[in-house]
This record gives structure tokens, C-alpha cells and sequence, in this order.
């Protein structure tokens, strides 16, 4: 009867330790890879000076450039824990190098919501404070209020007119008047649960037409240029950055 019981002592035991290995959560590396879209026909830096876009206006436009500065990424397991990459990354559309970010961190497989400042935030929206955005000509001038860029998005529309014009789409800290200025960044928190594994990587997603449609219908013979200084402009870009952004995850080829 001893021996019986000392066998189910121990398989009980094996048991209980395959258990806990099962349980054990893996950890993966956390690499944000960034995407751009025009209502879910891929950009890419081949369209750029190329590929003819119509906005919600039915105007005809061309990118010609397209930067944005995503910054302070957390990611918010199901289980509550938090993880925060509160580094920035700088997006070029046309540098291929800036498409995919490796925080350095390590997380555990499982379900997420995403979050992330579409720019800086006040605390860390300091004049010269990056070098490699300084060098990247990312400042945004001191009268309108310092800092940094938050996007650069210019190209031109009526494209296939007799008379082209240029847009400067981009996007800061606002100027109320002189030496008074409104932060503009956007805390942007994406609704959709994504699911992140070792076979996998995030993709945060820029749907680019939606810059000029919610909620501000943006007609570019009203607003192209110049933006920076214009307060409603840059208002009216705040609002509209709330639906730009998406996540989703794509698995590792």
C-alpha cells in the first residue's frame, strides 16, 4: 500500500512540474514593423512621385515626401502588465532602414492593445534635444512654438490639371498668437486586441487618406499651404490623426 501511494506521490509530482513548464510564458522580442496605406492599397517608396491618390474631396494628389515621429509605444498585456518603449522612432517613407523598429525589449507572447504619441508629448517635445532628429532637419521653428516635427506629408494635388499646386502638410506644436502656443500631440490608443508570438511582429499601420477625412472633410485648395503657422490648420490635423493609425501583426517569413 506504501509503494502505491509513494507511485502516486510521484506522478503527481511529474505532472505538477510539466504543468508549470507548460504555463511558462514565452518571451519574444518586441519589433515594430510600420506601414503605409491609402485605404488598403500599400504605399511604398516607389509611389513617390508616381502613383496618382484621390482624396475625399476627389482631389488628384501625388506624395512627395511623407515623414511622422511615433513616440513612448506601450503595449498592455491582457493580464494588466504594462510594457513601455519610451524611445521614439522617425518613419521615412522613402528610407526603408526607418520602416522597422527593434525596441531592445523583451515581452511575453500573448494578447495586447496598443498605444503610442503620435509625436512628442510636452515633456519630451525639447528644442534640440535629438541629435539625430536635428541632423534630420526635424526641428520645428522657435516662433511657432519649438521642438519638433510631428509629420511631414507634402506632395502636390490637382495633379492632372493644367496648374498643379503644392501641399505642405505638416504638423506641430500649434501658435495661438505670438509667443502663445497649444501642445498638439496626440495620444492615440488603438482598439483591436492583437495577438503577438515568437513567429511574429507588430505592424502599426498609417492609413494616409484618412488625414483628410474624419472628421474633417480637409479640402487642400482651402488648407495646403502654408500649415505650420495656421492654429486651425494644425487643430484640424490633431482631430484627424485620431483615426490614421492601426495595428495589427504579420509573421515573421
Amino acid at each position: 500500500m506504501k509503494k502505491i501511494v509513494f507511485l502516486l506521490a510521484i506522478s503527481f509530482a511529474f505532472i505538477s512540474c510539466n504543468s508549470d513548464d507548460d504555463s511558462t510564458p514565452v518571451n519574444v522580442d518586441l519589433v515594430l514593423n510600420f506601414t503605409q496605406n491609402w485605404d488598403g492599397t500599400n504605399v511604398r517608396s516607389s509611389d513617390i512621385d508616381n502613383t496618382v491618390y484621390t482624396n475625399e474631396m476627389g482631389h488628384e494628389l501625388k506624395i512627395a515626401r511623407l515623414r511622422y515621429l511615433v513616440s513612448n509605444i506601450t503595449l498592455t498585456h491582457s493580464d494588466g502588465t504594462v510594457y513601455n518603449a519610451s524611445d521614439y522612432n522617425l518613419i521615412d517613407l522613402s528610407d526603408s532602414t526607418s520602416l522597422t523598429y527593434d525596441t531592445g525589449m523583451q515581452i511575453p507572447e500573448g494578447a495586447y492593445t496598443v498605444s503610442f504619441v503620435h509625436g512628442f508629448n510636452e515633456a519630451d517635445n525639447i528644442d534640440a534635444e535629438y541629435n539625430d532628429l536635428n541632423t534630420a532637419g526635424w526641428n520645428w521653428p522657435t516662433m511657432l512654438g519649438g521642438g519638433y516635427h510631428f509629420l511631414q506629408f507634402d506632395g502636390m494635388y490637382n495633379v492632372n490639371t493644367v496648374t498643379p499646386m503644392p501641399f505642405n502638410f505638416h504638423n506641430g506644436t500649434a501658435r495661438v498668437s505670438t509667443d502663445v502656443f497649444e501642445q498638439n500631440f496626440v495620444n492615440i490608443t488603438l482598439q483591436n486586441t492583437i495577438n503577438i508570438s515568437a513567429t511574429s511582429v507588430v505592424d502599426i499601420q498609417m492609413n494616409i487618406s484618412e488625414w483628410f477625412k474624419n472628421p474633417n472633410t480637409w479640402d487642400l485648395e482651402v488648407y495646403d499651404t502654408p500649415l505650420m503657422p495656421n492654429y486651425t490648420a494644425q487643430k484640424l490635423m490633431q482631430e484627424n490623426a485620431a483615426t490614421v493609425y492601426s495595428a495589427d501583426t504579420i509573421l515573421i517569413p
